[in-house]
């Protein structure tokens, strides 16, 4: 009973900043014409409950998709037609079709602020709930932290900024956290649905896939193909197919529906940097072709194909020695490490990638908090910093420095996590151990990576000031928010290496398959 009495505080505590927050301003508030996510979400609301099925992807009188036109899974439309079922209960003007183009009011905003609370309350908050009573711990003492990692998860700024202040619906990344949990518990199939779930609300989840498909074909491998493996791995195949098949179900029914469903998430034909802040240069998000186009105008110099073929070929092997190890060494340990290694890699490398997609990296480190806390808190403060150009866009600096701050003291007072930067606690003895007699200045790296991270943070709330506060020089009128992004993207670099390094060289996953059978 104590334990719920706890964690029933922390969640309340949780609950009270995302409301906070949400008072704040929105994503595109004030803004015509074309306004913001905010107005997106409303207007997907209008078109799903004003016109048939078959008209909601494609481009019609009453559809013009060059205004926010539906560009996400089957999952998202039927969500957005819900919420407008509500709303027409509610107040009809505010999903009327062509005459709600734009619609702004104070009921209106606590209507949308309180879809996404609900959403938040549903499904990702019970998941980090549960996640957090799942992990093994071994003594009483430790299990204490088992409230802290679930405050620490729950208080990451960069999710609640981005959700309860820019506007966005944690639906995808709770649904693939339902996914983890289920395999937790070797809930193979379970895990595939919720899965399939994520993948179909939202297309990015795709940074996730490779690590769930590698992990339980690990597994099948394992089990052995003549045998269990194959009968499992035939279950999931089946278990795929028909989650699929029930969420594209009212679009079976002809295959220029589903090609034009495809051609709205995928759109290639606009370029490598079509989702970075629209496309205005130079461009403010922290992966490496942006980060690049400072130096070099790749978009002038390649064409979208090879944008694409260059991309994906710099992606698939940035992943690859990651998803090898996974398979050939499936362990849940491994797994979650690989979600987070695989997400960086796609998105510091894949096409068309947007700021807010950090936060599908994040939430898998979050996962990893009580693992490797003074790694996992400095990356979850760099990757809600990489978001400053869009956050100070939508008016949100206040929140992103009171929550930034209250995460920081948190996690400091949880874990105390300048305690724990030794080699053994960062998970880097293997790889140390590996260098002894090569590298002379080991005995001292704790105390370098303190300062590092001292540094880092001092840079960013640096970087922080002057965005909001100093007028940049005349002739670099976007000189602190590029610099953000190239920071933020070099940190990222580093926090990919640190990744892989702790994955490749980790001789847990190898005793740890061993429970696979």
């Amino acid at each position: 009973m104590e334990k719920w009495s706890l964690m029933t505080i922390t969640v309340l505590l949780a609950l009270t900043v995302r409301w906070t927050v949400s008072l704040g301003s929105y994503s595109g508030a004030g803004k015509p014409p074309m306004y913001g996510d905010y107005e997106a979400q409303r207007h997907w609301q209008e078109v799903t409950f004003n016109l048939p099925i078959r008209q909601w992807y494609f481009n019609t009188s009453d559809n013009d998709l060059l205004y926010w036109g539906l560009d996400y899974p089957p999952l998202t439309a039927y969500h957005s037609f819900l919420c407008a079922y509500i709303a027409k209960l509610i107040n009809p003007d505010w999903i009327a079709l062509h005459t709600s183009r734009g619609y702004e009011s104070q009921p209106h905003k606590l209507f949308m602020r309180t879809t996404v609370f609900v959403a938040d309350l549903l499904v990702y908050i019970p998941a980090v709930i549960l996640y957090c009573f799942s992990l093994k711990e071994t003594s009483t003492k430790k299990k204490a932290s088992i409230y802290c990692v679930a405050l620490c998860i729950l208080l990451y700024p960069g999710l609640i900024l981005i959700d309860h202040g820019h506007f966005q619906y944690p639906l995808s990344l709770g649904f693939a956290l339902w996914g983890v949990l289920c395999l937790s518990y070797d809930w193979d199939l379970l895990g595939s649905v919720a899965f399939c779930l994520a993948l179909n609300y939202k297309q990015m989840e795709l940074y996730h896939s490779l690590p769930f498909f590698c992990y339980l074909l690990g597994k099948c491998f394992k089990k052995g193909l003549k045998g269990k493996g194959l009968v499992l791995l035939t279950k999931i195949a089946g278990t795929v197919v028909v989650s699929f098949a029930v969420c594209w179900l009212p679009f079976c029914t002809d295959m220029a529906q589903i090609m034009q469903v495809l051609r709205r998430l995928f759109p290639i034909d606009r370029g490598l940097f079509e989702a970075c802040m629209f496309s205005s240069p130079p461009p403010r998000l922290a992966n490496i072709w942006c980060s690049l186009s400072v130096l070099i105008k790749i978009k002038n110099i390649v064409s979208p194909q090879t944008q694409l073929k260059l991309s994906f070929a710099v992606t698939f092997l940035s992943l690859l020695p990651t998803c090898i190890k996974l398979t050939i060494q499936p362990s849940l340990r491994g797994f979650k490490f690989a979600l987070v290694s695989c997400a960086l890699s796609f998105f510091l490398f894949s096409f068309q990638v947007h700021e807010k997609s950090i936060l599908l990296v994040s939430v898998p480190v979050c996962l990893i908090l009580n693992e490797i806390p003074f790694m996992a808190t400095w990356f979850l403060l760099v990757s809600t910093f990489s978001m400053l150009p869009l956050l100070l866009k939508d008016g949100l600096l206040l929140p992103y420095a009171v929550t930034m701050l209250a995460f920081l003291s948190v996690c400091v007072a949880s874990f105390s996590i300048f305690e724990k930067t030794s080699a053994e606690d960062l998970q880097l003895k293997p790889f140390s151990l590996s260098l002894k007699g090569y590298v002379s200045w080991f005995k001292s790296f704790p105390k370098i990576v303190r300062s590092l991270f001292l540094l880092s943070v001092t840079l960013m709330g640096v970087l922080s000031l002057a965005s909001a506060a100093v007028p940049p020089p005349q002739r670099l009128p976007d000189l602190f928010l590029v610099s953000v992004s190239i920071i933020s993207c070099l940190h990222f670099l580093l926090f990919l290496v640190y990744f892989n390094v702790v994955i490749l060289w980790d001789s847990k996953n190898s005793r740890s398959q061993k429970k696979i059978s």
